[in-house]
């Protein structure tokens, strides 16, 4: 579910066509090559998180706008903004950071924690981040969304911890998602990637398209 009606359906728009443009145009999200997502599924869509690491005030400002998309009750109600690493942690302690910049100074500060990944388990949320976000309400944020069950998993170890999961945000959304989490979810940027296909049935394999290389 997508919140409307702050800033206003136009301007949310404006800001989202603004953004695909923009992540294109700084190589950001990839739109026609051959990847290897690692996970036995190749495409031709990729949303290149090195690109966002080399230039912190590029994270910095699609922060900026994802956050102006988001209502002003959540604005306020935030009080921290996880999200799983390497890409998702990055963007959500940017946030975190800028969320603080939208409210009063007398507001509590916004706090950050990130989901790790664990040998044989995969995502973790560490014993002092479990603490951090117990009885809190949690902003979960990554930088793109394919079905929703990494967003999925956050949520369960956020509510395991005793937290309160209040949205989703993330920079890119594929629009795939499978999952429903029953609260609000904000997207900077949207695009229908074509269908992934498992490695071993790859058209672009068979064409001899070669592997797009960072």
């Amino acid at each position: 579910m997508i919140a409307t009606g702050e800033p206003g359906v136009a301007r949310h728009e404006e800001v989202r066509e603004k953004a695909l443009k923009e992540l294109q145009r700084f190589e950001v999200l990839l739109v026609d090559g051959h990847f290897d997502y690692g996970n036995g599924y190749h495409g031709q869509v990729y949303l290149d998180p090195h690109q966002l690491f080399q230039q912190p005030s590029l994270i910095w400002r699609l922060a900026q706008d994802l956050i102006e998309l988001i209502p002003g009750g959540m604005v306020h109600d935030t009080e921290v903004v996880a999200g799983p690493a390497t890409g998702g942690a990055l963007l959500a302690h940017t946030m975190a950071g800028l969320l603080d910049g939208r409210r009063s100074l007398t507001h509590s500060p916004c706090r950050f924690a990130p989901f790790t990944m664990a040998p044989d388990v995969g995502l973790v949320l560490r014993p002092t981040y479990s603490q951090l976000v117990s009885s809190r309400r949690v902003l979960l944020a990554d930088d793109v969304r394919n079905t929703g069950k990494t967003f999925q998993r956050c949520a369960a170890l956020v509510r395991a911890a005793g937290g309160t999961v209040i949205g989703t945000v993330q920079i890119y959304d594929r629009l795939e998602t499978i999952v429903d989490l029953d609260v609000p979810n904000i997207t900077l940027a949207e695009y229908k990637a074509p269908p992934n296909y498992p490695a071993d049935d790859c058209p672009l394999c068979a064409a001899g398209t070669s592997f797009t290389s960072f």
